[in-house]
Order: structure tokens, then sequence, then C-alpha cells
């Protein structure tokens, strides 16, 4: 690590790769229904050794001021239909965020692949026993971290963490019961309902395959549009 503040950065501009020769995409080969395409190219992810967190995704949301916030979370739920769900403390930015604007947007990006996967929508709360019932199913340590984390907020310094990790495991010492730690009141799951899609494949020469779905309608997969987009 360079901690040198007058070294120079790498120089990014010369930064490129070439995409495989993987075979052109064409709309056959796509599902009329994106919550299919998306099954089809997650299990791809799933499967491939050199995606380290198939379900690890970019969340960009947008504040009161017009300005935008991205970070990474954890996709915890797809629902056939319906939406993307993922959890988080309802005190911090990303939060907030979403309390005043509910349009959000998702990017899934597996560099292996070289495929990428953005959705875009509206988001809303889970209900609270949803988000207990998965709470539930967190490592012990992973719960307790919910309770010690006041997320976004500025603290002293990590002995604080420290010192509040330990005081919530006096707390609530682990046991087999999965609800030894209870779930916290400001911490809970989000779901994203998409309104679109848009499925991005790697090809030579930057000719790039680029497919989206837009959302017409409710119910059927002739609720969604689909059509290609210029690279």
């Amino acid at each position: 690590m360079n901690n040198d503040p007058s070294s120079t950065p790498p120089d990014p501009a010369p930064m490129r790769r070439s995409y495989s020769t993987r075979p052109p995409l064409s709309r056959s080969d796509l599902s009329t229904n994106p919550f299919e395409q998306f099954s089809n190219w997650f299990a791809d992810a799933v499967a491939d050794p050199d995606v380290r967190e198939p379900n690890a995704m970019t969340l960009a949301t947008t504040g009161l001021d017009g300005g935008v916030t991205a970070r990474t979370v954890l996709l915890k739920r797809i629902e056939r239909g319906e939406g993307f769900a993922f959890f988080t403390n309802y005190k911090s930015r990303k939060a907030r965020e979403l309390a005043a604007n509910p349009e959000a947007a998702l990017l899934f990006l597996w560099q292996s692949l070289e495929r990428q996967i953005q959705i875009r929508g509206v988001v809303e709360k889970l209900p609270r026993d949803e988000s207990e019932a998965y709470f539930f199913s967190r490592p012990y340590g992973s719960r307790i971290g919910a309770w010690v984390s006041e997320q976004s907020v500025e603290i002293p310094d990590r002995n604080w963490l420290e010192e509040r990790d330990r005081e919530f495991r006096e707390r609530f010492p682990e046991t087999n019961a999965p609800d030894c730690v209870p779930l916290p009141p400001d911490w809970g799951g989000f779901e994203l309902h998409p309104k679109s899609f848009e499925f991005w494949q790697g090809q030579p020469s930057r000719l790039h395959d680029r497919f989206e779905y837009l959302r017409e309608g409710k119910g059927s997969s002739e609720a969604w549009k689909l059509r290609r987009l210029s690279p």
C-alpha cells in the first residue's frame, strides 16, 4: 500500500480488455419474461467459481437535494413477477433517501461472464413479519451487528463499535433459539418492483449486446416489451 500523498495514481486511460468471442446475443436467446431471463443469468453467475458474490448488486438512490448515491448491497430474495429484496437499517442514508424518493436502480455486474443487468423500479418496505423471518435466519454475529451499528451516523472511533458489540453480546447471549437476538425496531427489508430491465453482454470491438424490457402491464409475459438497444 502506497501512502505517499505525492505519488501519481496509475493512469486508467490505457486500461482496457478485449471481450471474448461469445456468440452474439439475439432476441430468440431471451425469455419473453425478464424475471425468467434474470433467473437464467443469475444461475450462470452462481455456478461460476470466479463470481465471488453473485448476489452483490449496486443500489442507486436519490435524496431530497437531487444528489445520487450508490452502494453495494446483497440480494436476499427474488419474487418472480414481483421484485428483488434487500435488508438494511431504516435509519441509514439509503433508507432515508428511499423514503424521500422510492425510485431506485439496481446493477448486477458479473465480470467473468462479461454480463451485467440493470433494473429500475419503485421500492417499498417489506412487512415486519417478513423482515423478522429473514433476520432470524442470519448468523448470530450478523444479528448482533444489526443492533451495534447506528448506520451512517458519525462515530468517534472503532473502539466505540467494539464496546457496543460486547454490550449487545452480553444483553443477547447466543442460544439455540433463533430469536435469542430480537429484530431491531429500525431494521428490515425493502423490495424493488421493476419497471424495466436491461441485459448487457460484452462483445468484441465494443459492439456489445443490450436488450431492454419495459413494463407495459401486469400479470403475464405479454406485459413486457422487449427491444434491442445500440451499445
